[in-house]
């Protein structure tokens, strides 16, 4: 049997890539036919993975940022055993398939992260990466290194041209995350054909200015030139490496390679036809001869490679146990023993004490109080960690030496800041939280949506909420953003109205793990509200009764935040009939079964007036056409919160003069 050459292993990808593209009439051949070789020399030569077993805790992460190009993972996967059938590859881009448009970690068994946003993949990289840096300096011993995996991303032009790159790479090149290893998809070409007229930036320079160890022109056509790049990055060790590699897009096409023609469209059949000719491929669409599938599978090796750190594992268990055991806990998600119970006397004892305080600072009470009890909460702020209040008596530096390094100063990186959350939260044995104002997460939003698509557990921390905040004016004071957070699909948004709920709000926060949460809090101080157990009890359902009514209600104020105090004062000026609702997550209250939500929220009572200091047409699936809502649909403006808030009608003469509007 003839040895193929590393030439048809690549080849193998190229028309996996070209026919699954072809029979789908939709993706993007170019890329994959581009970096085909470079991918084959990293995939069978360097990447430590084990397609039995996709989620072997020490594996090597690989990143596909430029995930238009899906074609390419989806053909390495296949070649390399994971369980992704020819018959899968056919189904490219069909609905329910596992190899949609662009690769989705929840599709498709391989797939580290969901890309395709360029440069959200590169940065979910870096935290990836910083994710092994850290728990290798916590877990690691002399001779047990049970932590020791290289983060593999690719990523193109689009990728870089992206703000997002630049503020992900300057965080690694800062933090020294020598496994991090990018390559660069260099080929002049993106949509708009060759990028000379719109990307001249010198990449390799400003890597290096950032920190990086750059390595320059290499031809990502030959095998050899690829391995000797790789062996070089991978012996930096105190700093991350960009390989630059000279490819052709649509490589081996004779009419459109080169071309955008080939980026985002089907070759087409004369041109496949052509293709097949020139690169000797007398396959037909969709053949992998057996040679071929032997050739990628010869070496790989990742069964004895778990096999053997396994063992390693094992004896690092007998010396160290403890280590072990948390290292197990954390990989596979589960909570330390005794936080429920310390979460349960903490929110106990602050509806005790009773603390009037702005719920930013409630919030750093309940990291003060949960952070002891959870090594894997991991966070910081963008810029604003004094404002948003993150760090706590135990934070020490990730861009440190030291085993239990948990706090991230991101600087003002609103965007990666939240993608590199994203890629700690992917990776095992983290729950990251990152934090800046309500009104810029703005600047974070794509990546909090990912947050959602993908599943991470990652919390999102706004401070400063409203127009409460102040002299800063309208460009700080969010009027939308609430609305806007609350429409993404799998994500959670918390707007406690005092310490007790911000406590809950985290908590929460913690013990979801299919999604993200934001946790959004006030700058101002929040009066306490009384409570007894029953109703403690239900914070955690989103909404609750917080004021009943004597009989059924005849009137019922829904308010959130800062805002539930008025409902409360007004409602003692409307009479007994009237039921106060604090609904901290509308999200979380709307998955609760019928009988619940009737119980809070009665159909029978249509009077309904909704208070919050944001925009007031999301209320109005609570209030109905009967109802009403006080809220704010204008900007804000720059005074004294004292002057703000009579000023845009956030009174109790305001809330009940809304109440009795509604006869």
């Amino acid at each position: 049997m003839t040895t193929p050459s590393r030439r048809d292993l690549a080849n193998a990808i190229r028309f996996l890539a070209i026919d699954a593209v072809e029979a789908a009439k939709s993706g993007h051949p170019g890329m994959p036919m581009g970096m085909a070789d470079i991918a084959e020399v990293l995939w069978n030569d360097y990447l430590r993975h084990n397609p039995n077993n996709p989620g072997w805790f020490n594996r090597d992460r690989f990143v596909l940022s430029n995930g238009h190009g899906s074609m390419l993972q989806y053909a390495l996967l296949h070649l390399s055993g994971y369980a992704l059938s020819i018959d899968d590859l056919k189904r490219f881009r069909q609905l329910e398939s596992k190899t949609p448009g662009h690769p989705e970690n929840f599709m498709t068994p391989g797939v580290e992260t969901t890309t395709g946003p360029l440069g959200q993949g590169f940065a979910n990289a870096v935290g990836m990466a910083l994710a092994e840096k850290l728990l290798a300096q916590r877990f690691n011993r002399p001779e047990y290194e049970v932590v020791d995996h290289h983060t593999y991303v690719f990523m193109g032009d689009g990728c870089l041209m992206e703000g997002i790159s630049h503020e992900a790479a300057s965080l690694a090149g800062t933090w020294g995350l020598g496994k991090l290893i990018a390559f660069w998809d260099d080929n002049k070409i993106s949509i708009d054909g060759n990028v000379d007229g719109w990307f001249t930036d010198d990449t390799p320079a400003r890597f290096e200015a950032y920190g990086w160890q750059v390595i320059r022109k290499v031809d990502g056509h030959d095998p050899d030139e690829v391995k000797r790049a790789i062996e070089t990055a991978l012996k930096a060790t105190d700093k991350p490496t960009l390989i630059c590699c000279r490819t052709t897009i649509g490589f081996g096409s004779p009419g459109k390679a080169g071309k955008e023609s080939s980026h985002g469209a089907p070759l087409g059949k004369d041109e496949v036809v052509a293709t097949r000719a020139a690169l000797n491929w007398p396959h037909a669409a969709f053949e992998i001869p057996q040679e071929l599938y032997d050739g990628w599978r010869a070496g790989n090796a990742g069964l004895v490679r778990e096999d053997q750190w396994n063992t390693l594992f094992d004896r690092y268990a007998a010396q160290y146990p403890e280590l072990a055991d948390e290292l197990t806990r954390r990989s596979h998600g589960e909570l330390p023993q005794g936080f429920t119970a310390a979460a349960d006397a903490y929110i106990a004892k602050l509806q005790v004490d009773a603390p009037t305080i702005a719920s930013r600072k409630a919030s750093q009470m309940a990291i003060e109080a949960f952070a002891p009890h959870l090594p894997e909460l991991i966070g910081g702020s963008a810029d604003l960690a004094h404002s948003n209040l993150t760090l706590w008596k135990g934070s020490k530096s990730v861009n440190s030496d030291d085993a239990d390094a948990n706090y991230i100063y991101f600087g003002v990186r609103e965007f990666a800041m939240t993608a590199i959350s994203n890629g700690l939260g992917l990776h095992e044995c983290f729950i990251p939280y990152d934090a800046t104002f309500l009104v810029f997460s703005d600047y974070a939003r794509n990546a909090v949506r990912m947050s959602a698509l993908m599943g991470a557990h990652a919390i999102h921390v706004y401070t400063h909420d409203s127009i409460g905040l102040g002299e800063d004016g309208p460009t700080h004071q969010p009027i939308e953003h609430l609305a806007s957070l609350r429409y993404i699909p799998n994500n959670d948004v918390w707007r406690p109205c005092d310490a007790v709920e911000s406590a809950v709000a985290w908590r929460a926060a913690i013990e979801r793990n299919d999604g993200p949460s934001c946790l959004i809090f006030s700058r101002q101080n929040l009066v306490h509200q009384a409570r007894d157990e029953a109703q403690v009890a239900n914070i955690k359902r989103g909404g609750y009764v917080l004021r009943d009514s004597v009989g059924a209600p005849e009137l019922i104020l829904i308010a959130t935040g800062s805002e539930v105090d008025l409902a409360v004062k007004a409602a003692a000026q409307l009479g007994d009939k009237v039921r106060v609702i604090s609904m901290p997550s509308t999200d979380v209250f709307d998955r609760q079964n019928a009988e619940y939500r009737e119980s809070v929220l009665p159909n029978a009572c249509r009077k309904r007036v909704a208070i919050e200091a944001g925009v007031t047409d999301f209320w109005r699936k609570y209030v109905g056409l009967d109802g009403t809502v006080v809220g704010i649909d204008t900007f804000g403006a720059s005074a004294p919160i004292e002057a703000l808030m009579p000023h845009f009608g956030f009174t109790v003469e305001r809330v009940v003069a809304a109440a009795k509007s509604l006869g």
